[in-house]
Order: C-alpha cells, then structure tokens, then sequence
C-alpha cells in the first residue's frame, strides 16, 4: 500500500488544481509558467500579491471579470550566455499567466496595483452586498 502525504494545510481544491495541471497536455510552443500568488481580504477590500522580481510592470496586463482576477504578462532574458553553456538553469522565462477567482464580490473598475521591490500588489474594494428590500403590502383596510 503506498504511503500518501498529508498536507493539513493546503485546500483539496488546490491539491485538485495541481493533479489537473499536470495532466492538461501542452502546446509545444508554450514555455510559460504560473506566478504564485496569496489573497487575503479585510471588510473593505480584497488583496492579491505576486512576486514579478526582474518583470517589467508596464508589460504586465491585469483585469478582473466576475470576480475572476486575470495576470498576464512575460520575462525576457538579456544575456550573452548561450543555454548550452549552463551548468543550471532553474530561473523560469517567458510567458506567464494565472487566473484567480476572488474571495468577495469586487468593484473591478475600482481596483488598483502598485509595484514595490518585486511584488506587485492588487487591492480591490469590495462590492457592497445588496441587503433584502422590505415590501409593505397595501390594503384598504380602515
């Protein structure tokens, strides 16, 4: 019976993700990879936050879509060196892509993102929940 490791910490779903990515068949062209990212809220807002060390923030696109927060973007490599001269090469290039579905309902059109030391951070400002409407019904009672 072969032993299976147990993670208390991560969430099935996420466990779930990686078994399906690692049987999505890829094109042979694609060279990308996927940013990791923690999302954490407070009773206003909704933050993201990613590590872009070495990316330009300007060639980086975010949206977000039904509460679904979209970064796309790609790392260039500049060097001289050719790759049949590593000894190790582990520092992943090209594109990137990740879609994350947000926690909370959020005002897209209101989110924002700053760039500091490598990490980029997206703050988006929860959407006002919609509270249930009191009908009084009319009567002509007297």
């Amino acid at each position: 019976m072969p032993i299976i490791k147990w993670t208390p910490f991560l969430e099935p779903f996420e466990e779930m993700d990686k078994m399906f990515e690692s049987l999505m068949p890829t094109r042979g062209d694609y060279t990308g990879y996927m940013p990791a990212v923690d999302v954490y809220q407070d009773k206003d807002k909704v933050y993201v936050e990613t590590q872009l060390a070495g990316i330009d923030p300007d060639k980086v696109d975010i949206s977000i879509e039904n509460d679904v927060l979209t970064i796309k973007g790609e790392s260039e490599k500049k060097s001289e060196v050719e790759d049949k001269n590593y000894y190790r090469k582990e520092i992943r290039r090209g594109s990137f892509f990740r879609s994350v579905p947000l926690p909370a309902h959020v005002l897209g059109g209101e989110a924002s993102a700053e760039a500091v030391n490598g990490i980029l951070k997206i703050t988006a400002p929860k959407a006002p929940e919609a509270k249930p409407k009191t009908i009084k019904i009319k009567t002509n009672r007297k």
